[in-house]
């Protein structure tokens, strides 16, 4: 199974140059499995952050444990889930090498263009 173009379950919605984001889809249609993907260009090198919409098993418990918990813990307990095909978790790794690439080019030339900057003034 080869890579897509356009890629099934992967939508790119912003690009800067320093920072691409992506949406991967859940194979099962439901928005809040989604993951929110960003891969950017630091000084410090590239970072991939991935962000979700986590649920608690609120209904599971009484409100008072839920209280409780959070009064004891700190936090609660949540879990996210994102479902893919093959063909979408292909495309998910493939997308995400081609985007640390990209990122990591724009940065070099960032760095270049800064280099001689300065040896212009």
């Amino acid at each position: 199974m080869l890579t897509e173009i356009p890629a099934e379950g992967i939508m790119k919605t912003n690009d800067w140059g320093h920072s691409k984001v992506y949406r991967v889809a859940c194979s099962y249609g439901a928005d809040d499995h989604d993951h929110n993907v960003w891969v950017e260009a630091e000084d410090t090198g590239i970072t991939v952050t991935i962000y979700t919409t986590t649920k608690t098993n609120w209904w599971s418990k009484t409100r008072w444990h839920h209280i409780w918990t959070l009064l004891t813990k700190g936090y609660l307990d949540t879990e996210s889930t994102v479902h893919l095909t093959e063909q979408q978790s292909l495309n998910y790794a493939e997308t995400l090498k081609s985007a640390i690439i990209d990122v990591e080019e724009f940065r070099k030339i960032r760095n270049e263009q800064n280099k001689n900057r300065r040896t212009v003034l």
